[in-house]
């Protein structure tokens, strides 16, 4: 009998976990955007050290957020630097979603960014590995960051420049929305817009449970 209703306990409280991939250029602010995530949805039985300096990513920073009793998220912030960006592709089986953030205070990297996603959605351009082509089904997230700065993009500009991208997206959810990842202004609604999605693509893309 016991071992019955532990079972059922341990079902009843098992969580979901997706990988969401962080992609974007260097310095376009994903390690600072992951840090405000972990410092927003800490939780009550952790502590939250916010870091003295935030570093560029060199390969891979892992970060782990409870985002609600039932969902986790495990956050691969990856490399932006062009000389790394190939090792992306490898983390395509693993991803549930992704999150492209946009310097949106640096107008001259637009036209790279937009390469950038073209060979995130069509990756059978670049290689034959069908394992490493993105699922067709999972939610992309395009964060226009910085939204701070004096000079920042509006969304609307940095939605102009990627509607060529749209085009490729097919049915696929997709949005651009506006963050601060510096204050955290817009960060948990871009999350929330995230979660929905992939408990709406789960029989697509069933998630890990924990």
């Amino acid at each position: 009998m016991f071992h019955l209703v532990k079972g059922l306990y341990d079902n009843y409280n098992k969580r979901e976990e997706y990988s969401i991939l962080l992609l974007g250029l260097e310095n376009s602010g994903k390690t600072t955007f992951l840090e405000k995530l972990k410092e927003l949805y800490v939780d009550k039985n952790q502590t939250y050290k916010k870091p003295k300096r935030i570093l560029p990513t060199v390969g891979q920073n892992v970060g782990h957020v409870k985002y609600d009793a039932k969902v986790s998220l495990k956050i691969w912030d990856l490399a932006g630097q062009a000389e790394l960006r190939g090792m992306w592709e490898r983390y395509f089986e693993v991803a549930h979603g992704i999150i492209f953030l946009v310097d949106s205070g640096d107008r001259s990297k637009l036209e790279e960014c937009k390469e950038e996603l073209m060979k995130i959605l069509n990756p059978d351009e670049l290689i034959n590995d069908e394992e490493k082509q993105i699922d067709k089904s999972i939610p992309i997230l395009m964060l226009a960051n910085k939204q701070d700065l004096e000079n920042h993009l509006e969304v609307e500009d940095i939605k102009e420049i990627f509607n060529k991208v749209a085009e490729h997206l097919n049915a696929r959810d997709s949005r651009v929305l506006p963050v601060s990842g510096l204050k955290g202004d817009g960060v948990k609604e871009a999350l929330e817009w995230m979660v929905v999605r992939l408990e709406r693509n789960k029989s697509n893309r069933p998630p890990n449970y924990k």
